[in-house]
């Protein structure tokens, strides 16, 4: 028997993405699937969840992982359908993995890593990475998403997010042209544009999956909660460059509605 469609996401979180700039999913993947992933990064980094007096540095980071929990984890039909309805159908490379994985734990110690910024998408093999890039077009990055391994309160680090901040850059990046913008171009003013900004935090469930527009600002804060939080942070790669003889999807309209440019 085929397996029904996912139900996807509803018109009021596709508008609320094009405005804030954000979409929450819960259970887009497995605690199953969450807890095996942790397994593997404690593996990974040497720690053991039952010795919190070996958790000495605020944060330690692993690159990657492409092995079958991470893969599963990133490709479920809800989130296949989500990346459908926000990037559009065939516009988006299926995830091979996750990564980074940020892993912060409680600390009375600054994490060093906790301004405001947005992640760039190209230029990358740049030596100095305040010289990588973002353009209009998003050019190398289809959604910025933010998967949660761990059960994730507001004490535990959260993710700050600047809601409707993806507005004020696109704004920002339109004068650059397809060359765009270096990191060091748009964080001059320590993105001051954006301060007004209602700040939202990305709590939830582990198995909670955000799904960000590439433009958003956002930021890591210290964890003052008692277990450690385990978040992926991949960026959505897309199957190209963009076609403007597509209909926009959701990612392109907040842009253009954003830069006052025709739908």
């Amino acid at each position: 028997m085929p397996k029904a469609d996912p139900v996807g996401l509803t018109s009021g979180q596709v508008r609320s993405f094009i405005d804030d700039g954000f979409v929450k999913i819960e259970n887009a993947f497995s605690a199953a699937l969450a807890r095996d992933c942790r397994d593997a990064l404690w593996a990974d980094i040497g720690l053991s969840p039952s010795q919190p007096e070996s958790w000495t540095k605020p944060v330690v980071r692993v690159a990657s992982k492409s092995s079958p929990p991470f893969i599963q984890a990133a490709n479920t039909p809800a989130l296949h359908k989500a990346f459908d309805q926000l990037v559009g159908k065939d516009r988006w490379l299926a995830p091979r993995g996750l990564g980074t994985f940020p892993i912060r734990f409680p600390s009375t110690e600054a994490p060093g890593d906790d301004g405001w910024h947005v992640d760039v998408s190209f230029g990358t093999d740049n030596p100095d990475f305040m010289e990588w890039r973002a353009n209009l077009k998003s050019s190398g990055r289809a959604l910025l998403m933010l998967f949660l391994l761990s059960d994730v309160g507001t004490d535990d680090a959260p993710t700050r997010i600047r809601k409707g901040s993806h507005l004020t850059i696109a704004r920002e990046l339109l004068p650059h042209g397809e060359a765009g913008a270096t990191l060091r171009q748009l964080s001059a003013d320590g993105y001051a544009s954006t301060a007004g900004c209602e700040i939202e935090q990305a709590t939830g469930a582990a198995g909670t999956v955000y799904l960000c527009h590439p433009f958003l600002v956002h930021a890591a804060q210290p964890h003052r909660g008692k277990q450690p939080r385990f978040m992926a942070q991949p960026l959505l790669f897309p199957a190209g460059e963009f076609d403007p003889a597509l209909p926009p999807s959701p990612v392109q309209i907040a842009i253009r509605q954003a830069c006052g440019l025709a739908l």
